[in-house]
């Protein structure tokens, strides 16, 4: 079941798209980085703007195209995947700027825990 309150919304090419960090997406980025705690590293020591911009749009396809692939298995009308190239000619490279952070919170949240606690037998609550 996806909890909404994990789902991040974007804008490329003036259509709206979600985001959204499933267990498929952990292992393509334990893949691509060796873990999920990497994925910061990795952008922060980009060799150069291009190599920065390659992770960024990677990252943006394929957290959009996780979203695209639920709605594709409970819906008839099925979407069409994301692709980099679309990603990299429909934005701007102030919108990717802008985005990454939207990439910060989705990987944040993605992995944030609903911790629910019990109360101590020998405290009393009122």
């Amino acid at each position: 079941m996806i909890d909404t309150d994990r789902i991040t919304k974007i804008e490329i090419g003036g259509e709206k798209y979600s985001l959204i960090l499933t267990t498929k997406a952990v292992k393509e980025i334990a893949k691509k980085y060796g873990s999920l705690e990497s994925v910061g590293e990795k952008m922060s020591s980009a060799k150069n703007a291009a190599e920065a911009f390659s992770e960024l749009v990677w990252l943006i396809v394929l957290l959009a195209n996780q979203a695209i692939l639920i709605h594709n298995l409970k819906n008839s009308d099925k979407k069409e995947l994301l692709t980099e190239e679309f990603v990299e000619l429909m934005t701007t490279p102030q919108d990717i700027i802008k985005i990454n952070a939207v990439l910060a919170k989705t990987l944040t949240i993605g992995v944030k825990r609903n911790v629910v606690g019990e109360n101590p037998k020998n405290i009393k609550t009122e």
